[in-house]
């Protein structure tokens, strides 16, 4: 069980720091390298850049919880959700499909509260 972890290239998991701009002001985020590939993949996917969905990522995450606390590690649960949501076969492996199209609904329904919260109510849910 362990080769298939510990074979991972190093590369991968070594960090990596990138300067980008959220609303006019300087920032870094640094993440492992895997984390960029599967946010490239993404915004690619939807026809963004890394920046432009970072900053979307930001804003959603600021509009519905009136916060971005722990901003890169939620960037990582957000890699993670993608990978585990396609796996499921609830995000199309098909990467012309972007995500932002989905029924974001019903791609949590039924997910266990670990992965995912109750829908609020539509008259607060975020846009």
């Amino acid at each position: 069980m362990c080769e298939i972890f510990i074979r991972a290239n190093p590369q991968s998991y070594e960090g990596q720091s990138r300067s980008l701009r959220l609303h006019g002001v300087a920032t870094s985020i640094r993440l492992e390298s895997l984390f960029w590939e599967v946010l490239e993949t993404l915004a690619r996917r939807d026809g963004m850049s890394v920046g432009q969905l970072i900053t979307r990522l930001h804003d959603e995450l600021t509009a519905y919880r009136g916060e971005a606390a722990n901003f890169t590690s939620f960037l990582r649960v957000c890699c993670l959700r993608y990978l585990l949501l396609q796996g499921e076969g609830r995000i199309p492996a098909d990467q012309s499909v972007p995500v932002g199209s989905l029924d974001a609904r019903a791609v949590l329904e039924g997910l266990p509260p670990s992965w995912a919260e109750a829908a609020r109510p539509a008259s607060r849910a975020a846009a």
